[in-house]
């Protein structure tokens, strides 16, 4: 064996050693992460590989795909050397003759050459038609036809000359219209054979399932094991067209002093693949909001000088002005949420006790375990998350200043634990629904007021005494005395407590001065003004409270009170 022998063998073998084997393997969607925009979906996949470098294709995902987004988790005595989201357009499949059964490529032969000698017809037939359609080009462009040269000069070289085009135009038309005819039956013929032949050539195909034309959207994972493998795969990635958006029920029962919510998240997604049987997360993170945080800039502050513009000519307009101030950093976008405690649910026959409420530090996350399909139709999916009943107070309130009726009101306590995020809550009493409300927690206390309705068996009115009404005048100034009395009837077979409002005026101008005299034991709030009684009303009892105040003020300036 020659030196060169032996190079080439070794060179071989070296090429072998680093040849890369493609490995298709099937993949399934195991678990999926919502956000508020976008969502990460996560792939579990077995595979085996032999000695040496393998890529690991995993074929139908989303070609939504933010390819910065991958994560790769390769489970067994391997490398991960390489991943990548990508594009595929697979060749198409040639069809071996050799396969055929013989009647077929007997009649593929024959057609073959009919179709071969209808191609000669129809080449001869177009050939003709181009003749004929240049003869009536020039025809029609002779200058003798036109009316350009010495034609116009002579009565009898134009008559000639018109006979002429006449005749050969009507000629020239009627063996178009035959070659026309003949192309036209021809071309038809033509195109059944092509159909026939590509009938007869995927004959095999028939019978089997089409291959996929492309494109194939795929990820590649490529590994190096230096032993035979079998292991186990978790890709994830980022897609966007999908998000989920929480509602609320709210159904207060007042016998039992509880209010019950019921939190469900509307999911929708268009990623280009089914969620088929997956374990869901909500989360209240948005992977597309700015994560920066802002940074403050130094602010020069200098002394203004006007332009004087008889100076005009000297200003130069290529320098920047010394009292400028310097951009405002961009305002981060984030909203850093509170630290969540989680909440333990209590066992029950809904798919609400199948959500756990996971700490994120900054969100929330909802992990529900019942399996659920979501298909990407761009349609909402109605996903129940939790299910819990709230202790709430009913109180009955009445702001006869305004609106004289008087308004049952849960408050339902402790909402700030419930770790809610902003959303419209569709609000039920006695079974009946009563309208919606908005619950936003970063605006609110601890205590959520939900208004149920007017309750006609509980009269408050409010009127003014006219016989306390006081008017004087005293120097440069006008002084007047207003009283007040509301009055409170519960004509229900039952006690209520009754919290109702009113308020004395408030100023912020010094030549008014307002003094409040009584307020009935009210609570009284005196930078707003606003008074609150709180009631306690037998079955069938009628109370009353009053107040009264005095506002002065200059006489020779108008002041309305009411």
């Amino acid at each position: 064996m020659n030196k060169l022998t032996v190079f080439v063998l070794a060179l071989l073998s070296t090429i072998n050693l680093w040849a890369i084997e493609k490995e298709p393997i099937k993949s399934t969607i195991s678990e999926v992460t919502i956000y508020t925009s976008g969502a990460q979906v996560t792939r579990k996949a077995n595979f085996n590989v032999k000695t040496g470098i393998t890529e690991l294709i995993l074929e139908g995902v989303s070609p939504n795909i933010d390819a910065r987004s991958l994560q790769v988790k390769a489970f067994g005595n391997l490398v991960i050397i390489d991943s990548k989201y990508g594009i595929f357009y697979p060749e198409p499949k040639e069809v071996k003759l050799e396969g055929l059964p013989l009647k077929i490529r007997k009649d593929i032969s024959l057609l073959q050459d009919s179709i071969d000698n209808l191609q000669y017809e129809i080449t001869e037939l177009t050939d003709e038609i181009s003749i004929l359609n240049n003869s009536k080009s020039i025809l029609a462009n002779n200058g003798a036809i036109r009316g350009v040269g010495k034609v116009n000069d002579s009565i009898q070289l134009l008559k000639a000359a018109m006979d002429f085009y006449q005749v050969k135009m009507n000629e020239i038309n009627k063996k178009l219209q035959v070659l026309n005819k003949k192309k036209k039956e021809r071309d038809a013929r033509m195109n059944r054979m092509n159909q026939r032949m590509t009938d007869l050539v995927n004959f095999q195909s028939s019978t089997n399932p089409d291959e996929p034309k492309g494109p194939i959207h795929r990820i590649v994972v490529t590994v190096q094991s230096k032993e035979t493998v079998a292991g186990k795969l978790s890709v994830s990635y980022l897609v966007a067209n999908a998000s989920w958006v929480p509602t609320y029920d709210l159904r207060a029962d007042i016998l039992t002093g509880k209010v019950n919510l019921t939190y469900k998240a509307n999911i929708t997604q268009s990623s280009g693949e089914i969620w088929d049987n997956v374990a869901l997360t909500l989360s209240t993170n948005d992977p597309y909001q700015n994560k920066t945080k802002p940074e403050l800039h130094p602010w020069y502050v200098d002394f203004y000088r006007a332009v004087n513009y008889g100076d005009i000519k000297n200003i130069n307009y290529g320098r920047t002005n010394t009292y400028g101030v310097a951009p405002a950093a961009k305002e981060s976008l984030d909203d850093e949420s509170s630290k969540l405690e989680e909440v333990t649910l209590n066992q029950a026959e809904t798919a609400a006790s199948f959500t756990t409420l996971v700490d994120r530090v900054i969100s929330v996350e909802y992990k529900i375990d019942l399996p659920y399909t979501i298909e990407a139709d761009g349609e909402s999916h109605l996903v129940l998350v939790r299910n819990i009943d709230l202790n709430a107070n009913y109180r009955y309130y009445s702001v006869p200043k305004v609106d004289p009726s008087v308004f049952l009101v849960a408050e339902i306590l402790k909402l700030d634990e419930l770790q809610l995020v902003p959303a419209t809550a569709n609000i039920f009493f006695d079974g009946t629904y009563m309208g919606e409300t908005y619950i936003d927690p970063s605006q609110m206390e601890d205590t959520l007021k939900l208004s149920l309705g007017k309750d006609p068996n509980i009269i408050v009115k409010r009127i003014l005494l006219k016989k306390e009404y006081k008017e004087k005048i005293i120097g440069n100034d006008k002084e007047r005395s207003y009283s007040f009395e509301i009055s409170m009837k519960n004509l229900k077979d039952k006690s209520i407590e009754l919290i109702v409002e009113d308020q004395f005026p408030v100023t912020s101008n010094g030549d008014i001065v307002i003094e409040p005299i009584d307020w009935d034991k009210a609570d009284y709030e005196v930078t707003s003004g606003k008074l609150k009684w709180k009631v306690d009303l037998k079955a069938k009892e009628a109370k009353k409270v009053t107040f009264s105040y005095k506002i002065k003020h200059p006489k020779d300036q108008n002041v309305v009170v009411q």
